[in-house]
């Protein structure tokens, strides 16, 4: 009986930590009959409309296969050829980024369930190995859309007279540049692994391409050998520029530059013929960290840490071209079969570089529009004394994230400011945030930082981050065992006479200088009492744990895990009841992700009285859009453009109330249930304006907008015949520059 407790207790801990699978996939039971859709045959292409399931059929669609469709939506954008040049090819690598980490996280995980059988068919409806299947399917799909795009880039670009060259077409010049480059620069950083005798492959890094090389002499037929080569990205550029004839620039690869010069490198061992083909392994990157509190986590996730770079291969990528024998044996070494993801492509992989091209060589550049100030933190103010009189809300990246840091730089010099606390989940590179926080300690303040040690693949940068802010005496805290700490949050304590005054913010993205240029997120910067009493009530939970039923002491925010799904709940189905009566009511929902089983049938049931509900939603969307009992479709769209979508903002008519959220959390179980995440209430009447001639001009956009439909279609939301063209980004950016807070 003991070994069968354990089994089971095994089991509960995966569960917990494989929940959001498991809420994507559950069963559709309190659906009834009338809400299953027949679906006819699809003449979109599969690589944009994802694969139709049982599931899908009962009331949710998958969450893996919606997420393809998301990562379909940004490789459009890669397919536009009104997009410049080289943000197509920017698009490319965030293609090729997002499915590196599908793999490490998702597959990965539905490969563990795998062994798991009936007991997670039981969660999840369907088997995970027939969803394996699916996202093949789908994934082979877009590697095929993929490759056409960048040829079609590729052609673009000379267009241009940007020529990427391998080591087949170099001019003389460009052989001796070549030569010399290799024999300076790449030689020593790089190490031949003979394999053709092993047994297994030594560690192969995930993040890592490889030249798999066949060597062998023309002279002797029994004189063959295998080699693999790691192509230093880490170390060297992995775009060269080459002499080229004028007007004309030539690019070549890191890689291409390696097997240009294979010969210097194996001629001396009697080889005189040689093949190279890239190959790239993915791994699985999730942490298997002891739910167990007791456990010291800092040491179990510098363990989990080592074991992720020997995480099990879930997936090799190859060049289709590549010798069978050669593929054969590296599938046998790498203990994977013809079952698991094994993906064909071109010469390269890990287009994720391509994010970093030179972009310089283009004639026709980027220009993005640069971040500005908020009107009513422009310098020199005291930032501070702004917020005593109002509420201010920055939106990034139009507003300049320096005034994030102009706050804490403030409170790090003011003579009364005595405490700071904040949470930081991922960090910059180059924080100043930090660099704020060790100059409050410096002068005198008590400064309390929140670190999330398990902000994925930001895990080692943030155990640095500890290190460094406890040297300078920074006090950290590094959060729960079992549960995320992924509020953004903030509280200043400034002594005013004899009581203190608090000043605060919650923000729905990362405290991070540089994502902030590019995320799209809210931050609402305050001192109204409601709000900070509740902020510091989250954080006097965090430094002393014990019941989390505390946090429901809170009055103003939402949070979780302990009361968003019900208040969210409650929400929409008060908006039903005002319908119901003819008094006005709306919901109007943007979110990154929506796969929360309940608060998907709350917005079923919300649309079978016909309740006016629009959906903006970036990535993920298990619900459906369409049954046949509705009076009409649930409006949802995806904004996919230059910015990534991050901000949560949730809106209720409330009879006239209008009832504004922003949230760091996503409508999904992980966010619900097994993490902190703050939800707060928009109490200015002025910023609750601004919010809404914001979603406003999202829900009208018409240029980046996708209709979200249960076929995965991913249509560009049509244009009407002489309506003016919304890009909303744009049209933010202009409306926020020409807003009066006087």
């Amino acid at each position: 009986m003991q070994g069968v407790g354990r089994n089971l207790l095994k089991f509960l801990i995966f569960f917990v930590y494989t929940h959001d699978i498991l809420n994507s996939c559950a069963k559709g039971r309190e659906l009834n009959a009338a809400q299953k859709l027949n679906i006819g045959k699809i003449d979109r292409p599969l690589y944009l409309r994802g694969a139709m399931t049982k599931q899908q059929k009962k009331g949710l669609i998958i969450r893996d296969i919606s997420w393809l469709s998301f990562n379909a939506r940004v490789l459009q954008e890669a397919n536009d050829p009104s997009v410049p040049l080289p943000e197509r090819l920017r698009f490319l690598g965030i293609v090729s980024n997002n499915m590196d980490e599908f793999f490490r996280v998702r597959v990965a995980t539905l490969t563990r369930m795998v062994q798991f059988g009936k007991q997670a068919k039981t969660f999840l409806e369907d088997k995970p190995a027939d969803i394996l299947k699916q996202i093949q399917a789908v994934v082979l799909e877009q590697q095929k859309e993929f490759d056409r795009c960048y040829q079609h880039i590729l052609q673009e670009m000379r267009k241009e007279k940007i020529v990427l060259v391998n080591e087949n077409n170099l001019s003389k010049a460009q052989k001796e540049f070549v030569t010399t480059y290799f024999t300076e620069t790449v030689r020593t950083n790089i190490a031949p692994l003979m394999i053709e005798s092993l047994h297994e492959l030594p560690l192969l890094q995930d993040k890592s391409i490889y030249l798999a090389c066949f060597l062998h002499n023309s002279n002797n037929s029994f004189m063959n050998s295998y080699a693999l080569i790691e192509v230093p990205t880490n170390l060297l550029p992995r775009f060269v520029i080459l002499p080229s004839n004028k007007g004309m620039t030539s690019i070549i690869l890191l890689e291409d530059i390696i097997r240009y010069c294979l010969p210097s490198l194996f001629t001396q061992f009697g080889f005189d013929s040689f093949e190279s083909y890239i190959i790239k392994v993915t791994r699985d990157a999730e942490l298997d960290i002891d739910n167990d509190v007791t456990n010291d986590l800092i040491s179990n996730l510098e363990k989990s840490l080592k074991k992720r770079k020997k995480g099990k291969a879930v997936r090799l990528v190859y060049d289709r071209a590549i010798q069978k024998n050669l593929l054969n044996y590296l599938v046998k070494l790498l203990n994977l079969t013809k079952k698991d993801h094994l993906i064909a492509g071109g010469r390269i992989h890990n287009f994720k570089d391509y994010m970093d091209f030179p972009f310089q060589v283009f004639k026709r550049k980027v220009s993005r529009q640069k971040p500005f100030v908020h009107p009513l933190f422009t310098q020199p103010v005291r930032i501070l004394e702004v917020l005593n009189q109002r509420d201010v809300m920055l939106h990034f990246p139009y507003h300049s994230f320096d005034s994030i840091i102009d706050l804490l730089r403030e409170a790090a010099i003011d003579p009364f400011v005595e405490t700071i606390r904040i949470t930081c989940y991922r960090l910059a590179r180059h924080s100043k945030i930090v660099n704020a926080l060790v100059n409050a300690v410096r002068n005198g303040k008590k400064v309390i930082v929140v670190i999330e040690l398990r902000a994925r693949f930001d895990e080692e940068a943030n155990l640095k981050w500890k290190a460094i802010l406890e040297e300078e005496g920074v006090k950290v805290f590094v959060g729960f065992p079992n549960m995320k700490i992924h509020a953004k949050i903030c509280l200043i304590s400034k002594r005013v006479g004899k009581s203190l005054k608090h000043y605060g913010f919650v923000s729905t993205g990362n405290l991070n200088e540089s994502t902030a240029r590019f995320y799209g997120d809210h931050c609402l910067m305050t001192s109204d009492r409601r709000i900070t009493l509740d902020i510091q009530k989250v954080f006097d939970y965090i430094e002393h744990p014990a019941d989390i039923k505390k946090l429901t002491l809170c009055k103003t925010l939402i949070l979780s895990p302990v009361n968003t799904r019900q208040f969210f709940l409650h929400k929409i189905r008060n908006e039903v009841r005002l319908h119901t009566a003819g008094k006005p009511a709306a919901c109007i929902l943007k979110l990154n992700s929506l796969s929360d089983h309940q608060l998907i049938q709350a917005i079923y049931d919300a649309k079978d009285k016909n309740l006016s509900m629009d959906l903006i939603i970036r990535g993920i969307c298990c619900a459906k859009t369409h049954f046949k009992q509705w009076e009409n479709d649930l409006h949802a769209i995806s904004i996919v453009d230059e910015y990534l979508e991050h901000a949560r903002v949730l809106y209720f008519r409330n009879n006239g109330a209008d009832d504004y959220y922003i949230s760091s959390a996503d409508w999904m179980m992980r966010n619900i249930d097994y993490r902190i995440e703050a939800t707060v209430p928009v109490y200015d009447p002025f910023i609750k304006e601004e919010l809404r001639d914001i979603l406003s001009i999202q829900l009208s956009e018409n240029v980046k907008a996708r209709i979200l439909d249960n076929h995965l279609s991913n249509i560009h939301v049509p244009r009407k015949k002489g309506e003016k063209i919304q890009r909303s980004q744009v049209e933010i950016y202009n409306y926020l520059m020409k807003k009066s807070y006087s």
